[in-house]
């Protein structure tokens, strides 16, 4: 049976997407996004589910940055999921919301739901922990006037009850999560495709004038349509940096090939990330 690997522990997004895109494999949790990625790459497990973007919060570095720098894996599919924050507390909790006097998660979760508490729980010490799962996981063991900023399975998971739901700041709010499996053919969504990407890494030969511009160009003039492009430290110096850009179109044998001999000849290198499916879970 195909064994998947998630970020954690229960009560996670990205155990939310495993569940709403996979269906019957066997699933483990890792602590941290690293442990993950690693069991895909020595084959302790076939598939990693990890995340990568929020749509307000930006890019998840950690992931980015181990993908590149520690271990080199394609990308076979992304998940799209729409974030839904809720306030947890436990079930003994019979107070107001002046009444609690710690909030603990994930400090992008705490980030998405900055306005709520800034004006209604402005009094509260904010935690952060390495998931909205592990917070809801400490407050069903804590007990006490404490609360956890998660999502609904985290509520059913831990015993835990919506004190206040909808509590994040955008609507639209949606997180990225990527595939990573060194043989794709062991992935099967069995959702409808939404669109296809294409990501490089892309790497200047020097700093020089214009030199961002000609990388642009490249795609500009093919009329390949960037959904994303981002910097990130070389972590070689100062000022020497990397670029990663998402192509909304799959690798073919004509566009992607010109682009990449057209980087080459500029002294660029480039790397293929992946070229996988989208899928938008409806949740």
């Amino acid at each position: 049976m195909v064994q998947i690997g998630y970020l954690g522990p229960r009560g996670t997004f990205t155990k939310l997407a495993v569940d709403t895109a996979f269906n019957g494999e066997n699933k483990q949790s890792f602590d941290t996004i690293p442990e993950c990625i690693d069991a895909v790459s020595d084959r302790s497990i076939d598939i990693g589910v990890v995340p990568l973007e929020n749509a307000i919060e930006g890019t998840v570095q950690l992931t980015v940055d181990y993908l590149v720098h520690q271990v080199r894996l394609p990308i076979v599919a992304e998940i799209v999921v729409p974030i839904q924050q809720h306030l947890l507390v436990g079930p003994d909790f019979s107070g107001d919301l002046s009444s609690i006097g710690d909030v603990y998660s994930h400090s992008h979760a705490i980030a998405q739901c900055h306005q709520f508490l800034h004006n209604e729980m402005s009094d509260a010490n904010l935690h952060f922990t390495s998931s909205t799962g592990k917070a809801a996981e400490m407050i069903s063991e804590s007990g006490g006037d404490v609360a956890a900023i998660g999502n609904k399975l985290a509520a059913s998971e831990y015993g835990l009850t919506i004190h206040r739901d909808n509590i994040h700041d955008y609507s639209n709010n949606h997180t990225r999560f990527v595939v990573l499996a060194s043989d794709k053919e062991q992935v099967n969504i069995k959702h409808e495709v939404q669109t296809e990407k294409t990501s490089l890494l892309i790497t200047l030969p020097s700093d020089y004038a214009g030199a961002l511009y000609q990388v642009l160009a490249a795609f500009a003039w093919r009329k390949m349509n960037l959904s994303k492009i981002e910097s990130r430290p070389m972590k070689t110096g100062l000022g020497n940096y990397f670029f990663i850009v998402d192509v909304n179109e799959p690798y073919d044998d004509v566009l992607f090939p010109g682009v990449i001999a057209e980087l080459e000849a500029l002294g660029c290198k480039v790397t293929i990330l992946g070229t996988y499916p989208v899928y938008l879970m409806n949740i």
